[in-house]
């Protein structure tokens, strides 16, 4: 009869991952580059175009990275003060950027010539943006509380508003319809402009309580959709939700951050959120339920902080002037369809898309199986079977040696499942005393290791506690003489009293929950 391998037994074992398909998404953004400049990054940006580069403002200079390298490629430093919001346009060709001291310059990002410069402003400006609908137009808010659109081939002011009533921090043109501004303001309102009537069309928020909440921190960052629909923004620690189509009413307030919200960005398509705060946290939204799914923490507080249109890097700038650059390595299905379409007409031509012939300029995908030899149909094929081999513990299970079979499962690279069975088996056989019998210190240390390792385990506790037994009625006769088997044999005495007590204070705790439940039935029944 022939010899049956020790069927390994599986045990359902618990949740080793506390991460959702979400979370475990978010995490695949590693190996963090840090890059350490001399003053604190206000201001990261990632090119619409690729390689998708992203200009990193810090002190008097713009720098433009490659994302790749993670290397510095171009360095503007042409300021007269602290540079303000490196912002590249969306066709990756010229960079625009503010200064302390209310100057703001377009530059070549090739030659890093100035191209345009525009000096308005009395007052430090924050916000200087290109409009992606309109990429001639520049979106520039400052702290002497004007927001002003400009024409960038004439080098004028298309429109100044001059509404609010405190420093302008943040702002941006809206996708959809490049005539609508919305801008945040340390006057704590959220507003929004329409470049066509040059007038204020909607306030949000406020001491007045405009859109049914009232604010009162000041605003450090607003965010619209792409739809133009509903916009973000943050104020202290509270983000929120204002719907644009109902008059710019609050539909939520968020408090998930301990400290100021200070940056606001959207993943590739919008559907995400990301903020980061001065509590070095930076959380991501679900914009369907504004909901957290995750969190990162960083070392410092944030400042700032950028997706990459193809989602492959996080960037984020931090108060002591670290720049943390978190990547991760995109699978090969999550190309464009676009893409995916070029490349198939590039290559195949009108019949890859009808499926009559074989894509040209591609090679042949080999299977993996084996191709089945091809003969006569009367032929007759003896099939024969090959033996499966035997585990090392099953071999020598087979010639009856039990003592050298269980000391080679008590290895540390063996699964528990595995060592366990083949105990299970050893019992079976009736062969366990063989087993553990005659052994000195040095051989019966790994038992008792193991022993004292599942003894609390519930998948195992049952069958350590009768191995237990065994080993202690063999080896009493021998106590004292060595200090490690003695101290071990302590050590399993203590974890199993331990255990006793805390099943003894889960029954306890489990006869007041019964009461409690019961009385609470019969004050439901009354």
């Amino acid at each position: 009869m022939d010899y049956k391998p020790v069927v390994v037994q599986r045990h359902p074992r618990p949740a080793t991952s506390k991460h959702n398909a979400e979370s475990c998404y978010w995490r695949q953004f590693k190996y963090p580059v840090f890059v350490k400049e001399y003053a604190p990054v206000t201001s990261v940006h990632f090119s619409l175009a690729k390689p998708h580069r992203y200009a990193v403002t810090a002190a008097t200079r713009v720098q433009i990275y490659a994302p790749r390298t993670q290397k510095v490629t171009k360095t503007i430093s042409r300021f007269k003060d602290v540079a303000r919001s490196g912002c590249i346009r969306p066709d990756g060709k010229l960079v625009v950027a503010g200064d302390d001291s209310g100057l703001i310059q377009v530059f070549d990002i090739n030659s890093r010539a100035i191209l345009r410069t525009l000096d308005a402003h009395k007052q430090p400006v924050h916000v200087t943006k290109f409009s992606l609908a309109n990429q001639t137009q520049i979106l520039s808010c400052s702290d002497d509380a004007t927001v002003r659109l400009w024409d960038v081939p004439s080098q004028t002011s298309i429109n100044t508003f001059m509404d609010h009533t405190d420093y302008v921090r943040s702002g941006q043109v809206a996708q959809s319809n490049p005539n609508l501004l919305l801008t945040g303001s340390y006057d704590a309102t959220v507003r929004l402009f329409d470049a066509r009537t040059g007038e204020c069309e909607m306030i949000m928020g406020g001491s007045s309580g405009e859109g049914g909440t009232r604010v009162t921190a000041p605003v450090e960052q607003v965010l619209m959709f792409p739809s133009g629909t509903v916009a973000l923004s943050s104020a202290g620690p509270i983000l929120y939700s204002w719907d644009l189509v109902a008059g710019g009413r609050c539909t939520r307030a968020m408090s998930n951050h301990q400290k100021t919200i200070t940056t606001m960005c959207f993943n590739s398509d919008a559907g995400r959120v990301l903020t980061g705060g001065l509590d070095q946290l930076v959380k991501v939204y679900d914009v369907s339920t504004y909901k957290v799914v995750h969190t990162m923490r960083y070392p410092a507080p944030i400042l700032c902080l950028a997706v990459s249109p193809d989602e492959t890097h996080i960037a984020a700038g931090m108060s002591d002037g670290t720049l943390s650059v978190r990547r991760r390595n995109p699978k090969a299905f999550e190309s464009s369809e676009h893409e995916a379409a070029l490349s198939a007409i590039r290559t195949g031509g009108f019949e890859s898309f009808l499926g009559a012939l074989p894509s040209i300029g591609q090679g042949r995908v080999k299977s993996k199986e084996k191709s089945k030899p091809v003969g006569d149909v009367d032929e007759f094929t003896v099939e024969r079977k090959r033996k499966k081999k035997l585990k090392p513990y099953d071999k020598l299970l087979k010639s009856f040696q039990y003592s050298a079979a269980l000391d080679s499962v008590l290895r540390k690279q063996v699964l528990p499942e595995t060592t366990f069975s083949l105990i299970q088996e050893l019992i079976h056989r009736d062969g366990l005393r063989t087993a553990l019998a005659g052994r000195d210190d040095v051989l019966l240390e790994p038992i008792l290791r193991l022993l004292l390792k599942y003894v609390t385990d519930p998948r195992f506790g049952e069958m350590v506690c009768d191995v237990a037994g065994v080993v202690i009625e063999m080896y009493s006769p021998v106590l004292g003489q060595s200090p490690l088997i003695d101290t071990l044999f302590l050590r399993l005495r203590k974890k199993v009293a331990a255990e006793l007590r805390f099943q003894q204070d889960l029954v306890r705790a489990k006869g007041a929950l019964d009461m409690l439940l019961a009385s609470a039935a019969l004050s439901s029944v009354v």
